[in-house]
């Protein structure tokens, strides 16, 4: 923190891979909410593309932090969708800023006040819900090998909206190709409707919702096309590999304990948290664990 050179340099490595930078840049962004580092570099380069890029990525998760604990003033989102634009202009071919407008359009909720028309937008399938699909569209021309955060952002705002998110990830499965990155994140919104029915006691546990049929072949879709097609298991998305482990050992699938073995000792709070029922995720985390090594062993 507060050399802003190693970041320039790090970000600068990235070149066009634009998994990398995205998730880089995140990263960045999210420990240094003050923009302290950032500000220090804009300071001294102005218009360098990356700096212009990051400071839109810090603007953007500190309003998004504040929109988790309340209300943000409209004027304090359209600060963060003007850097974003600005960021665009210096460096057209980098999809960041499209996907930190993309995040933003989870605070534009109410259909009868939007913060832009286009962020209630209709797609050419009359099945999927109206959204941010230009946005979405602006990322995918730029980073066509498929934006995991693009879709997940994309999620976020319809499940913000409580309307068509389950529907958008499904068919995103569906249009993912193999090894896509995007392939998971039906687990993450059949985790969330599990939590969710759970927390208004629709259901007393979630042994059943896992045995759904839609829930297996969806589970099988993001173990066979995802996670047995990547070269480097270890290096993927810790989230996904813990959404992935969590709906293995739920529906009582095989592979859970190549998924284990790729987590290591990285578990991750989502889903354990939100679905357990006991209340000690990380004791649910090494039950489920120990149980699907003794299996495969």
């Amino acid at each position: 923190m507060g050399h802003w050179h190693s970041t320039r340099d790090l970000l600068a490595r990235t070149g066009d891979d634009w998994a990398l930078r995205t998730a880089r840049s995140q990263v960045i962004a999210c420990v240094d909410l003050d923009a302290e580092n950032v500000r220090a570099w804009r300071q001294e380069e102005p218009h360098h593309p990356d700096a212009l890029m990051l400071w839109a990525r810090t603007l953007t998760e500190g309003v998004l932090t504040a929109g988790r604990r309340g209300t943000v003033p409209y004027d304090v989102v359209e600060r963060a969708r003007r850097a974003c634009g600005n960021a665009s202009q210096a460096y057209p071919a980098d999809p960041v800023p499209w996907v930190c407008q993309l995040a933003l359009t989870a605070l534009d909720t109410d259909p009868m006040n939007p913060h832009r028309p286009h962020h209630w937008g209709r797609t050419q399938d009359p099945m999927l819900p109206r959204g941010p699909w230009q946005l979405l569209d602006q990322v995918h021309a730029r980073h066509p090998e498929g934006s995991r955060e693009a879709f997940l952002r994309m999620y976020q705002c319809l499940h913000a909206r409580r309307y068509g998110a389950l529907d958008f990830a499904c068919w995103a499965n569906q249009v993912a190709p193999e090894g896509s990155p995007v392939l998971p994140l039906v687990l993450h919104a059949y985790a969330a409707l599990a939590r969710e029915r759970l927390g208004n006691g629709q259901i007393g546990n979630t042994l059943g919702f896992w045995q759904d049929s839609q829930v297996v072949y969806y589970t099988e879709r993001a173990r066979d096309h995802w996670f047995r097609k990547l070269s480097d298991p270890e290096a993927a998305p810790l989230t996904d590999l813990n959404h992935l482990a969590y709906a293995l050992s739920a529906t009582g699938l095989s592979g859970a304990a190549e998924v284990f073995e790729a987590i290591g000792p990285y578990a991750t709070p989502a889903p354990w948290e939100g679905l357990s029922i006991g209340g000690d995720w990380i004791h649910d985390f090494h039950t489920a664990r120990r149980g699907a090594l003794r299996r495969w062993r």
